[in-house]
């Protein structure tokens, strides 16, 4: 029979002998309780204008927006840089692309891309050595299945998801990873859409909340939405959008056996709306879920994007005005293809409804994690914590620059620092090269090049890109640098 129980207020039911609990257990299970849980969502190429709360009026992203209304959005803030890898590196070592050891997208054999080296130290690390249950749901590229990059060596308990980013861009996959483990999708093959792995690797992140419900747990939810291609399952969300937009279909790569590539989409307007407001609402049964397990008053939230919008596969941040009032986008280091839309929600901790202009970045997860766990700087970082900021509490530490380096299109460098950023394209090529100044308090569009007018602000942001580039023999940037 069981019995009625009434512990500190709580009614609990039990069939077994109650054991009274010493003062000193209590206090100890307090203190287990009273560690922040944390749920970061890191969305594929959503750009700073991509939601209803960064200015988009095409379509709305009601849960996402709620979650700005319940913590604070950040309108400075910018990702380790502008493509995939390099940025989620940068985020999950707490290192610029200047030091990361991951610096592009550069793929590996048989399926995956660089990996991040042997005893690199991630978030992942710092909350499994806390006591935390730790997953990552959805995009890894940082190392395919067998070689030190991969998920299970960088503190990953419960992976499942793309090892590979190419093989990515196809939301129908003949294959994903548990794991270390293959887990083939037969109903995918020969164009078939059977699985479409955005809705499967929601659900495995759903179940790792439900597994870890009676523990401190740290969730990466890497979704792939809305990274190139454009599609999405036949269902009320996508037959919501069609209609409402002017469409030129795409025509893209519809073989059976591809592996990357895009398919075509006859409403690709309708299919990218279709796809963010999926996500919201991914977004929203996520805080559902934590407050279904009275979880979400002990759950700090981050929502980003790895960096700017992608014109990709039929996507069009024009017509959506993806990066809001700045210049460029995936790929370019303006501020369209690096500053990115972030959002931190932490009831009782993070004032509700706050916005700050305060200039940060991803590898600045690593130290404000560092310090929210163990109370005391990191070391080994080129970050800064956040935790003051966010607890508005004094002493928050402010950055003197950002650093920025990309290694395609003939290599890519920018500095931020204060209202100051100085563009250095074409690094590889000297015949070719270029620098260009702008100050984003007047002109945060940049579209006024003073390059020439500001001689000391030059040379010291001119000094900053050499000290913060560190050589590494398998991202050479510089001429100097190729073998």
């Amino acid at each position: 029979m069981n019995k009625r129980i009434i512990i500190d207020g709580s009614i609990i039911l039990g069939t077994a002998l109650l054991t009274i609990p010493t003062a000193a257990q209590t206090k100890k299970s307090k203190q287990v309780q009273q560690r922040p849980n944390v749920l970061f969502i890191l969305a594929d190429d959503l750009g700073y204008g991509d939601l209803s709360c960064y200015g988009q009026e095409r379509f709305e992203t009601p849960n996402i927006d709620n979650l700005a209304l319940q913590g604070m959005r950040f309108t400075q803030c910018y990702s380790g840089t502008t493509v995939s890898a390099p940025s989620r590196a940068s985020l999950l070592t707490g290192l610029h692309t200047g030091h990361t050891a991951v610096r592009g997208n550069k793929g590996a054999k048989p399926e995956g891309q660089f990996p991040l080296p042997e005893n690199t130290y991630t978030i992942f690390h710092l909350f499994k050595q806390n006591g935390y249950a730790t997953g990552a749901f959805g995009k890894w590229g940082l190392g395919n299945i067998g070689s030190t990059g991969e998920p299970d060596k960088m503190g990953i308990d419960n992976f499942f998801g793309y090892n590979c980013q190419s093989l990515a861009h196809n939301y129908y996959p003949d294959h994903l990873w548990d794991n270390n483990q293959k887990v083939d999708f037969p109903e995918n093959l020969n164009g078939g859409h059977g699985t479409y792995s955005a809705d499967l690797i929601h659900d495995k992140a759903m179940k790792f909340l439900d597994e870890n419900k009676d523990k401190p747990f740290f969730l990466f939810y890497p979704t792939t939405i809305p990274h190139a291609e454009l599609i999405v399952p036949e269902d009320s969300i996508i037959r919501k959008f069609r209609g409402l937009y002017p469409e030129t279909p795409y025509h893209g790569n519809d073989s059976n056996e591809r592996k990357g590539g895009y398919c075509s989409q006859v409403y690709p307007h309708a299919t990218f709306a279709a796809m963010v407001y999926r996500l919201d609402v991914r977004v929203g049964q996520l805080v559902q879920k934590l407050k279904d397990l009275g979880l979400y008053d002990n759950t700090i939230i981050v929502f980003a994007s790895d960096n700017g919008p992608h014109m990709e596969g039929g996507a069009d941040p024009d017509f959506f005005n993806g990066n809001g009032i700045y210049r460029g986008i995936k790929r370019d280091v303006y501020e369209g293809g690096i500053r990115v839309p972030m959002i931190v929600s932490w009831p009782g901790h993070i004032k509700a409804g706050t916005q700050t202009d305060f200039m940060c970045s991803f590898w600045d997860m690593m130290p404000t994690f560092d310090e929210l766990l163990k109370g005391k700087p990191i070391k080994n970082t080129d970050g800064i914590s956040l935790l003051p900021l966010l607890e508005s509490k004094k002493g928050q530490q402010l950055h003197d620059y950002l650093y920025f380096e990309f290694h395609e299109m003939n290599g890519r460098q920018a500095v931020r620092k204060g209202d100051w950023k100085l563009v250095h394209l074409n690094v590889s090529v000297p015949s070719l090269e270029k620098y260009e100044l702008y100050n984003l308090a007047s002109d945060p569009q940049e579209k006024h090049n003073i390059i020439g007018q500001y001689p000391e602000i030059e040379k010291e942001m001119k000094s900053i890109m050499v000290k913060a580039h560190v050589k590494d023999p398998n991202w050479p940037l510089l001429p100097s640098e190729k073998q």
